[in-house]
C-alpha cells in the first residue's frame, strides 16, 4: 500500500498489528510510552503481565499464521504442551472434572516469554521501527473526515495512512476522536471487581505428573473465591488466588497461604507449602469489562482502527484477551487486502467482522460473571435458564468424557457455543448430570470426597 502506518502500543495486540502492516506498508512505527524490556520480563505498562495468561488454541493458531515458527521457538525456550482436559486438575461445582485426552492443546508459558519472542520478531522486520519511552499526545486529521497521523510527546507529528490504536483499556481515543469531530462509540460495561494475587513458585504438584494447570472454582453465588496454578517455563508455577466483589487474597505470605487453604481442594495449598517461593505475592484488581461498539456507529473516521483492549477488554479470568487480539490482527490483514487503508469501508469492515469473535467471548464471560449477584451491567438474555443449563454442564463434566471434550472445544473458540445446545448433546449433558448427582449422593453417604 506504500506510505506509513503507526501502531499505538507495543503489547500483544500492537505487535500482531505491526506484523500485519509490515507486509502492506513501506514503513511501520510502533510507539509505546514504556521502556520495553530486552527479554522476558514484566513491565510497568502491563501490570497484569506478572499474572497468569492463557493463549487459547485458536489464538495460538492465529499467531503461528502471523509468525511462522513461533511455536517451535517458544518450545525451545521452555514452553510445554498441555492437553487442556487430560493435564488439568479442575474442581468446579463440588466435583472434579474428568481427565481425558481432548485433542485440544495449549502452550504452558508466561506472557513475558511470549511477548518477548513476538517483539523480537517484529523488531527484526526491516519495515518496522519501535519507539519506546514515547507517549502519543493525540491524533491529527481532517475534522469529520479522516485521521492522518499522531502527535508525539514534545509536539512532533508522525504522518500515517493508517493509525492502529492498540494502547489498551486506558486508550484516550474517545477524546482524540471527539477533537476531530467524530462521535464516541457506545459502550457496554460490566462491573465485576475481580481481585487476584499471584506469586511464582518452583516445585511440582503431586496431582499432576508433568506440566499442566490447576483450577479451583467455588460454586457461585454462595462462594466467590477461586484459585489457579499454571505451569510456565523453567519448571515454575504461577499461582494466583482471588475472587469476585471484594474477595481478595492477602499479599503477606501467611495470609496468602491461609487463603489457599480455604479453597475446597488442597492441591494449591500443598504446592505453596512444598514449593520454593520465587517472588512475593503481588495483587491486581480488574474493575470492569468494557466493550466499545464501533460497529454501531454511522460515522467513523477513515485511517484509524482500534483493536485489542482499546476495542474490548475482557475479564482476564477467562483468558480471552490475547486470543481475540490475534484474531483481530488476522481480520485486519484480510480487510486491508480487500480495501484501501484510507477508506472508511476498510475500518467499517474490520469492526463488523471483529465484532463476531468479540461477541462470542464477551457472552461467554458475561454469562459466568452474572452468576455473582454483585455483577452490574447489561445482562445476556435468558440468563436464568442459561445458568441452570451451565450447572448441568459442569456436573456432566465430572463423569462424561464426551461432554468435557465438547466443553473445552467451546472454551477455546474451536466450536460455537451452540454445539452444547444441539439436541443430542443436551440429552448427553442431562443424563451425565443426573449420573453425577447419584455418584455424589452415594459418595456423601459413604463419607468419600470423590
Amino acid at each position: 500500500m506504500g506510505d506509513d502506518a503507526v501502531v499505538i502500543g507495543a503489547g500483544m495486540a500492537g505487535l500482531a498489528a505491526a506484523r500485519v502492516l509490515a507486509d502492506r506498508f513501506d514503513r511501520v512505527t510502533v510507539v509505546d510510552r514504556d521502556r520495553l524490556p530486552p527479554g522476558p520480563d514484566s513491565r510497568r505498562g502491563v501490570p497484569q503481565s506478572a499474572h497468569p495468561h492463557a493463549l487459547l488454541a485458536v489464538g495460538r493458531d492465529a499467531l503461528e499464521k502471523l509468525f511462522p515458527g513461533l511455536t517451535d521457538e517458544l518450545l525451545a525456550l521452555g514452553a510445554r504442551w498441555i492437553d487442556v482436559a487430560r493435564d488439568a486438575h479442575v474442581w468446579q461445582l463440588d466435583g472434579y472434572r474428568v481427565r481425558v485426552d481432548s485433542g485440544v492443546t495449549m502452550l504452558a508459558m508466561s506472557r513475558p516469554l511470549l511477548e518477548s519472542c513476538v517483539q523480537r520478531r517484529v523488531r527484526a522486520l526491516p519495515q518496522v521501527s519501535v519507539l519506546d519511552e514515547t507517549a502519543v499526545g493525540g491524533l491529527t486529521g481532517r475534522a469529520g473526515e479522516r485521521v492522518t497521523g499522531v502527535t508525539l510527546a514534545g509536539g512532533r507529528e508522525r504522518k500515517a495512512e493508517l493509525v492502529v490504536d492498540a494502547s489498551g483499556r486506558g486508550s484516550r481515543s474517545d477524546r482524540w476522536l471527539h477533537d476531530l469531530g467524530f462521535p464516541s462509540p457506545p459502550e457496554s460495561v460490566i462491573t465485576v471487581r475481580v481481585h487476584y494475587t499471584t506469586r511464582l513458585v518452583s516445585g511440582r504438584p503431586q496431582c499432576l505428573p508433568g506440566p499442566g494447570m490447576i483450577v479451583l472454582a467455588e460454586s457461585p453465588p454462595e462462594h466467590q473465591r477461586y484459585g489457579a496454578a499454571f505451569s510456565v517455563e523453567g519448571d515454575r508455577w504461577l499461582v494466583t488466588l482471588g475472587g469476585f466483589h471484594g474477595e481478595q487474597a492477602p499479599t503477606d505470605p501467611e495470609g496468602y497461604q491461609r487463603f489457599a487453604e480455604s479453597l475446597p481442594d488442597g492441591t494449591i495449598a500443598e504446592l505453596l507449602r512444598t514449593g520454593e517461593p520465587l517472588t512475593d505475592p503481588v495483587a491486581y484488581t480488574y474493575p470492569t469489562s468494557r466493550r466499545r461498539h464501533f460497529e454501531r456507529l454511522r460515522r467513523i473516521p477513515a485511517g484509524y482502527v482500534a483493536m485489542g483492549d482499546a476495542l474490548c477488554s475482557f475479564n482476564p479470568v477467562y483468558g480471552h484477551g490475547m486470543t481475540v487480539a490475534a484474531l483481530e490482527a488476522v481480520t485486519l490483514a484480510e480487510c486491508l487486502d480487500r480495501h484501501r487503508a484510507s477508506e472508511v469501508a476498510m475500518a467499517r469492515d474490520f469492526y463488523r467482522r471483529s465484532a463476531k469473535p468479540i461477541a462470542v467471548a464477551w457472552e461467554m464471560a458475561a454469562t459466568t460473571d452474572f452468576a455473582y449477584p454483585g455483577t452490574q451491567g447489561p445482562k445476556p438474555r435468558g440468563l436464568a435458564l442459561t445458568h441452570w443449563y451451565q450447572r448441568q454442564i459442569f456436573r456432566a463434566t465430572h463423569v462424561s468424557p464426551e461432554v468435557i471434550r465438547q466443553v473445552v472445544r467451546v472454551q477455546h473458540l474451536l466450536a460455537p457455543g451452540s454445539a452444547l445446545l444441539r439436541p443430542a448433546m443436551v440429552v448427553k449433558v442431562l443424563r451425565a448430570a443426573r449420573r453425577d448427582r447419584k455418584v455424589a449422593g452415594s459418595s456423601a453417604a459413604s463419607g468419600s470426597i470423590l
